[in-house]
This record gives C-alpha cells, sequence and structure tokens, in this order.
C-alpha cells in the first residue's frame, strides 16, 4: 500500500467514527478487514507481554507464589514472571463490562495462551488490572502441581460506591490545580497574567488530591539547538508542566533510594516484580489544562469541515514560535527557522504510549500515565478534537510494544477554567514552572529558552532553567548514584543514556512507525548536536 492511500485509508475510517449520524453498529466487523492498516484500527486495548527484556527470575515458581500468598508479590508481577518461567503466553487485555456502571471504570481479563479469564472492573486500569490477575490466578494456579491456594479477591465495590467515589474526582482536581496556581500568584502577583495558559499534574491518592507540577507559556526558543543542553527549546505549557513532573519523580526516586526509612516510606514509589519501581497501588496521575492546544481546538467536528481540511488537521504538527503547521504543509519553510518542534497536542499522544516520565527515568520505573484529562473551558465547548488526537491515531499499537508500554487511553472531560485568559503583552513571552518541594517558581522567557533576571529563582548567573536538558542529566546522574548503577554513571553523553533504554526506544520507534504508516506523516528528528553533551 502506498503512502499516500495509507493516509487516506486511515483518515476516512477516523472521519466515519466521529460521524455522530453513523449508527453505532454501522462499523464494519474487524474480522472483515483485510488491509494492515485497517486490522491496527481494529485491535484496541490489547496488551502482549513479550519476552526478551526481563530476564527469567533466578527463582521457581513455588517460591514465587509462596510470597504472593503471604502478601509479599501482588498479581500483576507474580502472572508475569510466571509467564516468563512457565513459558506461556501472556495477554493483559483490555475490554468492557457487564452492566451499566455510572462513572469512570475500567475492565481487563488476562488471557494465558488464548483462555480468556473472568473480567476485573477497576476505577483505575492499575486496579482492574490487579483485580484481572487475582481472578484468573484464582483459576490458573490449582491448575498448577503442589502449589498453595490463591489469596481471595477483595470485595468489589458496589455500583452506588463506585460512583459516590468517582463523580467528585474532577472537582477535587479542578480545586488542587486553582489552590496552588493562587497560592503561587499570590506570592507573585507580578506573573499573574502567565496563568491563562496553565498546565498542571495533579496525583491523587485515598486522602485527596494534589498539584504537584505546574507549568505556563506558550513559545519555542529562537536560539538555534543547544550544545550543552542549557537551553529550553519548547516552553509551551503542557512541556513545563511534564518537565515538572519529571523532577517530582527524581525527587522522590531521591527518596525511595535514601538510606532513611522515612524519606523512603514517603515516596510515590515502591518496587514492583519487574525489577523497575512504579507509583504505589491506590496512586494516580491526572492532567490538566487551563485551555485546549492550539492545533487540538481546531479538531472539534469534522463533519463542519472538508475531508481535505479535516486530512491537514488531523495530521501531525509541527510548532514554531508560537504557531503550529501541518508536516504535510507547503507553507512552512523548515529552513527559515531555528527550533523546531512537535506541537503540544502530538506531544501528549506520544506520552500516552511511552509514558510521561522520558527515556532516563525509564532506567528506573516503569511508565508512567495519566488517568484523566481534564480541559479548562476557556474558548473551547467541545473535546472531541482532543480524544481523536490522543487516543484515535494510535488505536491498535499496544500489541506491538514492549512490556510494560501500551495507549492508554484516559477519560478527557471539560470543567471550568480555573484562570481566566488575560494577554499582557509585557509577558507575552514568559511562562512559569514549579513543582512540589520548591521553594519559589522559575520564570522563563520561552524565547530566549533561558530564566529571565527577575525570576524569583534562579538556578545560576548563567539563567539556566531547571528544566533544561544539563539540569535533568545532573539529577538522573544522582539517582544512578543512589541506587548504584555503575552502567548508567559510565555513560559518555546525555544521548547516550537515552539510548540505553532500550524497551523505552523500541516502543518510540514503534509508534513514530505506526503514525507514519497511518498517514499521520513524519516526526520531526531532532539535531543530534542538542543532545551530545556531558556534566
Amino acid at each position: 500500500m502506498s503512502h499516500r492511500s495509507s493516509r487516506g485509508t486511515a483518515f476516512s475510517e477516523m472521519f466515519m467514527k466521529n460521524d455522530p449520524s453513523r449508527p453505532a453498529d454501522s462499523h464494519r466487523d474487524p474480522s472483515t478487514l483485510s488491509s494492515p492498516t485497517k486490522d491496527q484500527f481494529s485491535h484496541q486495548g490489547k496488551k502482549t507481554f513479550k519476552r526478551g527484556y526481563a530476564s527469567k527470575p533466578p527463582v521457581s515458581s513455588k517460591v514465587l507464589i509462596d510470597k504472593y500468598t503471604e502478601g509479599e508479590l501482588d498479581a500483576v508481577s507474580l502472572v508475569h514472571q510466571l509467564s516468563s518461567i512457565l513459558e506461556f503466553h501472556l495477554e493483559m487485555k483490555e475490554t468492557v463490562t457487564t452492566g451499566n456502571l455510572p462513572g469512570l471504570y475500567f475492565a481487563f481479563c488476562v488471557v494465558i495462551d488464548g483462555v480468556e479469564y473472568k473480567t476485573g472492573i477497576g476505577i483505575t486500569k492499575k486496579e482492574a488490572r490487579q483485580k484481572a490477575a487475582q481472578l484468573a490466578l484464582l483459576d490458573f494456579l490449582p491448575t498448577l502441581e503442589n502449589v498453595p491456594p490463591p489469596l481471595p479477591v477483595k470485595e468489589k465495590l458496589s455500583i452506588s460506591d463506585m460512583h459516590e467515589k468517582t463523580c467528585s474526582v474532577n472537582l477535587q482536581i479542578s480545586n488542587a490545580v486553582r489552590d496552588q496556581l493562587t497560592k503561587q500568584m499570590n506570592s507573585h502577583p507580578e506573573f499573574s497574567p502567565c496563568a491563562g495558559t496553565t498546565a498542571a499534574f495533579i496525583i491523587q491518592t485515598s486522602s485527596g488530591c494534589e498539584a504537584v507540577a505546574l507549568g505556563t507559556g506558550n513559545f519555542n526558543a529562537k536560539e538555534s539547538a543547544s550544545t550543552g543542553g542549557r537551553i529550553v527549546h519548547d516552553s509551551h505549557a503542557l512541556v513545563s508542566a511534564r518537565r515538572s513532573l519529571m523532577r517530582f519523580l527524581y525527587r522522590h526516586l531521591l527518596m525511595f533510594f535514601s538510606k532513611t526509612a522515612n524519606l523512603t516510606e514517603k515516596s510515590v514509589f515502591e518496587q514492583s516484580g519487574s525489577g523497575l519501581l512504579s507509583l504505589k497501588s491506590g496512586i494516580t496521575l491526572h492532567l490538566y489544562v487551563n485551555q485546549l492546544f492550539m492545533v487540538a481546538s481546531r479538531r472539534l467536528n469534522p463533519l463542519s469541515i472538508s475531508a481535505w481540511q479535516f486530512n491537514n488537521e488531523i495530521s501531525l504538527h509541527l510548532s514554531v514560535e508560537g504557531k503550529v503547521f501541518s508536516v504535510f504543509s507547503s507553507t512552512f519553510d523548515h529552513s527559515a527557522s531555528k527550533v523546531v518542534s512537535m506541537s503540544a497536542t502530538d506531544k501528549l499522544t506520544q506520552w500516552q504510549v511511552l509514558g510521561f516520565q522520558g527515556a532516563l527515568l525509564s532506567h528506573f520505573i516503569e511508565p508512567v500515565y495519566v488517568h484523566s484529562i481534564l480541559v479548562g473551558n476557556v474558548g473551547c465547548s467541545d473535546v472531541r478534537g482532543l480524544k481523536m488526537s490522543v487516543s484515535q491515531r494510535v488505536e491498535g499499537i499496544t500489541s506491538q510494544l514492549p512490556m510494560f508500554y501500551c495507549m492508554m487511553t484516559p477519560h478527557i472531560s471539560l470543567v471550568p477554567a480555573v484562570a481566566s485568559n488575560t494577554s499582557d503583552r509585557g509577558q507575552f513571552t514568559l511562562g512559569i514552572n514549579w513543582s512540589e518541594g520548591d521553594s519559589s517558581l522559575e520564570v522563563v522567557d520561552g524565547l530566549a529558552g533561558r530564566a529571565v533576571e527577575q525570576s524569583p529563582f534562579k538556578s545560576s548567573p548563567s539563567l539556566a532553567s531547571r528544566l533544561c536538558k544539563a539540569a535533568m542529566l545532573h539529577r538522573f546522574k544522582l539517582v544512578a548514584k543512589e541506587a548504584r548503577r555503575l552502567d548508567l554513571l559510565a555513560t559518555s553523553s546525555y544521548r547516550e543514556a537515552k539510548r540505553m533504554a532500550k524497551p523505552y526506544q523500541e516502543a518510540k520507534n514503534v509508534l513514530r512507525a505506526h503514525l507514519l504508516q497511518q498517514g499521520f506523516g513524519p516526526w520531526l528528528e531532532k539535531h543530534s548536536v542538542s543532545d551530545n553533551f556531558n556534566m
């Protein structure tokens, strides 16, 4: 199939899928689809765990099952490790529930060598996977010889309890962002005009919701790619918030690897059976954006625009100096601009497949995904375009990804904005960033890629931002030292450290090949010089 015809096929399927005038049963049966492109779009939410990245555990299956029975090993970790030891084919497949459950819920089932076990339901995907693994082990372990009985599955939440538990989550998230943003702006009211583009990450636990990372901004740097990693090339709100989240994760990794039991206990991480750390059970991550991204806001109603325009808008986009261009656009001259990045919408699509932790952190932790995305209603009345961009463009990719990676479909909702979109030409290019544990916020000039003189926090006289790549590499080396990872400490450059994250790099290559094959265009290749530096 040619690239042109592949692009047309993918776009036409997505166009028809988002046509509300078509009845739900009008889609073709997936079994009748013959082309590779259509087949990929017909398989959603299926997770295949491939062998190769995690070596066989140096313990017997009986020891692992004993640990599970004693509560020292969780169900998902056990089925992973048993699949490696006993060499059976394992899938963790996202499915649907029976009955009409209100509110937010997810459903998964375990498939072992083609045998599908009972469906597990939870208010988070992590909880649903655990329930599914527990249910599978109830039936699977008795088929093995000389094994103790599995742990009983905890009683499920009733429908009314589940609805009561989830109906107020959006309000809690919004309030957490508003409270933190108000606190920061009250301390530095001169930067309050920056708040209109706010993006924030929120941690939800049994005790409530807390905003742990904030970012604002709307620009790329004008300077050419930095050779020392001290220029922030992309200062859009979502990117700044995500890099602030990474700082939060690094801080909690240092707490986990510390020799102080109190700090380790306060960390959001716990050891999992995979050899990597994961967020503690009961912790979920959410994303709030005060306004819809420039590209996604134009993808609201495919029925109101021409097929050509729809194809152009749903493709990958490039961002430069506050403007966005389709990768297929003939009006954008690549040679005319020094710094170009993928649009915020496309980066969000990527992070929902690869995780928000990035390559360096993936040496230590499993992929981190957001459970929901809340969009403020600033100039926006519909989030259909964002749903199409984040989820539908990567349907069918999960089974191609290495272990722990998947296409995570978040709940996307429209909520009242926490800040008004005010304009101040004097601060038009400025953006702020903050992470839990920071004594004050940092103000960065998006066009310069550095902090400004009047910033409450300044890392050095050079005004290099605490979000720059050099700062991230410094934190990476600190964690590698605490974790006693001599192989990572020996890396010669930022680029080499990223390349050593083999599963992450494979997942990234799969994602970009998928987007290209589906006709959404090529992903922008970075200048190698921007990552080829060391501390």
